[in-house]
């Protein structure tokens, strides 16, 4: 009896072994094609930095959910007054951020007085200018103030620009980013990876991932090489032209979904000979958006016509306003004064659909006479010289930004573009909260936008993704940037 009473308890012991090394995997190694240049997203244009940070490591008042619509966060609750210009937040109970600091309604006056300052660093600054006061009611009720109704306010809230610092940390936060997210930032070793881990004392709902690491792969090889090693288990967004390799593969699961990036060939309009209407005109002629999507994207992609998804209840299809016509463009070049083109220079970033597309764009180009020399930069290198200090004629860049078309009312803006028509339009805009007339001042402003050629419009950017077939929970569609690891979970 003794004998089999040790083999039965044996037996049991091998059995929750056994449990135990079936047990789902909790970390998580994620690969990415941009390094992010820091870790603030109040305080920085690149959406990398969201790709890490954005409902991780910091999170709004609201949030974005992968539909695209605005849901609770910082803020449980809100009430809109009668004439919309005030809105009271009720905030989460017993939130904290990673370094034990309370949140409470005096970091929510910080955060929007820093993004609204005078001095401010904030990429979308100009979506909060309509903010005329934040009042710390209580210690767990804000009332925001605005001077007109916005009918985009409450989704502006939820932007990865208007998360939550405190003033303990947030001088910091770029290279050591504090906010009250489900995962705290661990260890940033540049050039190669970044490590969070799930913070024990979060508020909420606790993720089933305990450690995520983010790897920095620039290049498309290395990037395949590692999805098929295992040393990285998935990719948001990777090269399309990958992609057969791993659908041919029951290791993986291909994700393939929308973005909200707005594939652009930028042009700067305050930079002859691109201020020059005829110009812009005889570019928009010159690109053939079929042969830029079938290469640069392997077909994935929507053509555009302006700057809007295809994939909003407002979009209007303009990829018609300028049809591919070289004879067309060769007639406007000549009466802009270039019978015989010109000569520029197109300063590209690190992302295949810009290196491989700006090969396509001037080839294309070419055949009209507009001569490109090809610049090949660095993420921190492209920042500087095209967004910050316009130093560029051409570029081509996604501008994944959700709703972002109002970037073109500020003349200060990297476009260099000054129309007080499209100004007119987006203020309206924004002062009108009724949908149907916001949906014509939308069109309105497309239609603008199309006409005057700001930029060359050519496709809607798609989300590739691979990822380990015994995952679930990411994200199929992009309405924001980021790689938001909240419903991300090992299946076995």
């Amino acid at each position: 009896m003794a004998l089999r009473t040790a083999v039965a308890a044996f037996a049991l012991a091998l059995s929750f072994v056994g449990i135990a090394d079936a047990a789902p995997r909790t970390d998580l190694r994620i690969g990415l094609v941009l390094e992010p240049p820091a870790l603030d997203p109040t305080a920085g244009a690149a959406a990398a930095i969201d790709e890490v940070v954005y409902q991780n490591v910091f999170e709004g008042l609201t949030r974005i959910d992968e539909t695209g619509a605005v849901q609770p966060a910082l803020a449980s609750s809100w009430d809109v007054s009668a004439d919309g210009l005030s809105y009271t937040f009720h905030l989460v109970e017993g939130a904290t951020f990673h370094d034990g600091t309370t949140f409470d309604a005096d970091d929510v006056v910080f955060t929007y007085g820093r993004i609204t300052a005078a001095d401010s660093v904030n990429a979308q600054k100009a979506l909060y200018a309509g903010i005329d006061s934040v009042t710390a009611v209580n210690t767990s009720t804000v009332e925001l103030k605005l001077k007109g109704p916005d009918g985009l306010f409450l989704f502006n809230v939820g932007r990865g620009d208007a998360v939550i610092v405190a003033p303990e940390s947030a001088a910091n936060n770029a290279n050591t980013p504090i906010g009250t997210g489900p995962f705290k930032f661990v260890n940033w070793q540049k050039g190669a990876d970044l490590t969070l881990e799930q913070y024990a004392g979060y508020w909420g709902t606790k993720p089933a991932l305990t450690k995520v690491t983010y790897v920095f792969i620039n290049d498309a090889a290395a990037r395949v090489n590692a999805l098929l090693a295992g040393s990285i288990d998935g990719i948001n967004n990777t090269d399309a032209s990958t992609l057969p390799v791993f659908k041919a593969d029951p290791r993986f699961k291909v994700v393939v979904g929308s973005t909200e990036g707005e594939t652009l060939l930028v042009q700067n309009n305050a930079k002859a000979p691109f201020s020059d209407l005829k110009v812009r005109q005889a570019i928009a002629h010159s690109l053939d958006r079929a042969e830029i999507i079938a290469g640069a994207s392997s077909g994935y992609g929507t053509p555009i016509g302006s700057h809007f998804p295809p994939h909003s209840k407002d979009y209007v299809d303009l990829t018609g306003t300028y049809p591919y016509d070289l004879d067309a463009a060769r007639k406007l070049l000549a009466e802009a004064g270039y019978p015989d083109g010109f000569s520029a220079t197109l300063k590209l970033p690190p992302v295949p659909y810009a290196t491989v597309g700006g090969q396509i764009v001037a080839s294309q180009l070419a055949k009209v006479g507009i001569k490109l020399t090809q610049v090949n930069l660095d993420w921190n290198q492209w920042l500087s010289d095209v967004f910050t200090n316009k130093d560029y004629d051409l570029t081509i860049i996604s501008h994944v930004e959700p709703f972002d078309i109002g970037i073109y009312a500020d003349p200060n803006y990297y476009f260099g573009y000054n129309d007080p028509d499209f100004q007119a339009i987006m203020k309206q805009l924004n002062e009108t909260t009724d949908e149907a007339a916001r949906k014509e001042l939308l069109i309105a402003a497309q239609k603008r936008l199309a006409e005057q050629a700001v930029n060359g419009y050519l496709f809607e950017l798609a989300q590739t993704g691979v990822w380990s077939a015994k995952l679930e929970g990411m994200w199929q569609n992009a309405p924001v940037e980021g790689v938001v690891l909240s419903g991300i979970r090992w299946t076995e």
